[in-house]
Formats: structure tokens, sequence, C-alpha cells
């Protein structure tokens, strides 16, 4: 890990709910919560690892994006302009396991590895989505094989 922060998105109380029921606990993402991440993710990123990365670098990086549904990983992809695939991990996780809540992103990174998309010293962005609502960021380097 190179560099990691955490921020809590302003006036973001309710962009998901937990319960827990017979099967567990379950979140649900409000209508807002895409909007949300949209709006804040770029400050997100710059806070956390910007200093690490040139502006607009973002397609020289790895992406774990934790898969909290299709839309979120929508405003991800167009907000940062990233290049098509770059999301394909996060979204190949989505498509065969669905939001499976901070264990996700375990997945997310053993796709990336086994499709070998994280060259050794290569830089990555892990993004993590949760209560609060928080946005996670570590700006990652693959240690060398």
């Amino acid at each position: 890990m190179v560099s990691a922060a955490q921020t809590v998105l302003p006036e973001s109380e309710g962009g998901a709910e937990g319960q827990l029921n017979a099967s567990g606990l379950v979140f649900r993402p409000s209508f807002e919560l895409p909007a949300m991440v949209r709006d804040n993710i770029e400050q997100c990123l710059a806070e956390g690892i910007g200093k690490h990365v040139a502006h607009g670098g973002w397609n020289d990086l790895f992406w774990a994006v934790h898969p909290g549904g299709r839309k979120i990983l929508d405003v991800v992809e167009d907000r940062l302009a990233l290049a098509p695939g770059k999301l394909d991990a996060s979204r190949h996780v989505l498509s065969e396991y669905g939001n499976m809540s901070g264990a996700s992103i375990i997945f997310v990174l053993d796709e990336l590895r086994r499709r070998g998309d994280m060259p050794s010293g290569g830089l990555g962005v892990m993004l993590g989505i949760g209560p609060g609502i928080s946005i996670e960021t570590m700006l990652l380097r693959v240690a060398a094989a």
C-alpha cells in the first residue's frame, strides 16, 4: 500500500440502509447513491492518492472497485474517463457473485490477478464504498514476483 484515505460524503445519511434478517445483513443502496459517488469521486481520489498520480493519469493504473452495483461502476468509469475494460474485473465479480459487501473487493483483486492485469511493480487503485456513505481509496503497488 502506497497511500490510503477515507472520506465520509457530506449529506450522505440514507445513502444506503442495512437490515439484519434471517439471510444475514442486507444493504440496500438509495437511488441517490450513484450521484453521490459521481459528485465526490474525483475529490476523494485527489485527497487519497492524488500526490502519487499525475493529473488525469487514471488510465495508467489498474482498478479494483467495489462492485456495489452497475450504476456505481458506470459513474466511476464515466466520471474518470476510464478506458473500456478498466472495470471489467469488478463487473465480472458483480455479474458472477453480486454485491457481497466487504468481501467483494477481495474477489475483484483475485480476478485482476487471475487475468494478469496487475503487473509486477504496477500501481493501481482499490476503491471501496461503504456505510456513512464513505469512500475508501488506496493506492496499491504490486509486489515484485
